[in-house]
């Protein structure tokens, strides 16, 4: 195989070229491990997906859920709800849990702030969740485009409930909290992932302390603005490496978290070291509670932004 050299615009690398060059070699898999009984998903398809997905198609967007191969896709869009990922669907990043392709991105579509407002005023949508891949090769990080798309959501659907789930920013943390204070959202979301022994292996770009003090400037600048980060299980973590960053992101004013299983991808993918079980779930979530966060959502399916909206009823009390 002929190794690249240089990055073509607009190409996707999936598998092994997107992991090729980080820094821990991700030795493929001989096969995929079959799932235990608790965390295959049967929820059979609807129509109401196939409408979803002709929205998002229409409007030239791209969700999440199908660009990283989510397995609550047949059941958050069979309820009609969606986590739209902007600003395209190439990353700048490898990390080698995430089945999001890596490359050189297109520029921005500046429509798609608008696209995106009318997509889910079509949908008819109470909550929205909205992310994006890592854009490292804009000025800032993306945050501009966040903002955009968060105005124009808010003057098309005033009363839509509005999650973003943000990259870290690299190198960019004030102007991008800056730029999302103005223009800022119900809960701000920035995923941990993984403990920090792991983060060479499972985050290579990304820094533990960097993403810790994201989430903490981000609170301190806006009080009242919900804060969330999640943890994926099952890369070889332990207990207690769980329970030390559940401390720093409480110690952090980190108001949410979810814990879930890590699901492998492809065999290219990071290999699932462990499938941790429900009860092990329902302690560490026991837990998180015992500590202090206002809610915690602790299970094998759990995902950042699945059942997202149930997670945020406390904003209506």
């Amino acid at each position: 195989m002929v190794k690249r050299t240089r990055l073509v615009q607009g190409e996707k690398l999936r598998g092994s070229e997107k992991v090729r060059r980080i820094p821990i070699k991700v030795i493929p898999s001989e096969k995929i491990p079959r799932k235990p009984d608790w965390i295959r998903v049967r929820v059979p398809a609807t129509p109401r997906i196939e409408k979803i997905k002709k929205i998002l198609r229409a409007r030239d967007l791209s969700s999440v859920c199908e660009e990283a191969t989510c397995p609550n896709l047949p059941e958050c869009f069979s309820h009609g709800t969606a986590t739209f990922m902007i600003m395209g669907d190439i990353c700048t990043r490898r990390c080698p849990f995430c089945d999001v392709a890596h490359g050189k991105p297109n520029i921005l579509d500046s429509n798609e702030p608008k696209n995106l407002a009318l997509a889910i005023a079509e949908m008819e949508l109470d909550y929205v969740v909205v992310t994006s891949v890592d854009r490292d090769d804009l000025k800032d990080s993306g945050a501009g485009h966040f903002a955009e798309c968060i105005d124009a959501i808010r003057q098309q659907t005033p009363n839509v409930r509005l999650e973003i789930l943000v990259p870290d920013f690299r190198g960019r943390m004030e102007v991008a909290i800056e730029r999302l204070s103005s223009s800022a959202p119900d809960i701000f979301n920035h995923n941990l992932e993984t403990v920090p022994r792991l983060y060479k292996k499972a985050r290579p770009g990304a820094n533990y302390e960097w993403s810790l003090a994201l989430l903490k400037r981000y609170k301190e600048k806006n009080p009242t603005i919900m804060t969330k980060s999640g943890l994926m299980l099952g890369l070889g973590e332990s207990n207690e490496e769980i329970k030390s960053v559940l401390k720093d992101l409480l110690e952090n004013q980190v108001d949410m978290v979810t814990l879930g299983q890590y699901l492998q991808p492809s065999k290219d993918h990071l290999a699932v070291e462990k499938f941790v079980h429900p009860s092990e779930f329902e302690s560490l979530g026991s837990y998180a509670e015992q500590l202090g966060f206002k809610t915690v959502a602790s299970g094998p399916m759990v995902r950042s932004s699945y059942h997202a909206d149930l997670q945020a009823k406390f904003l209506d009390q």
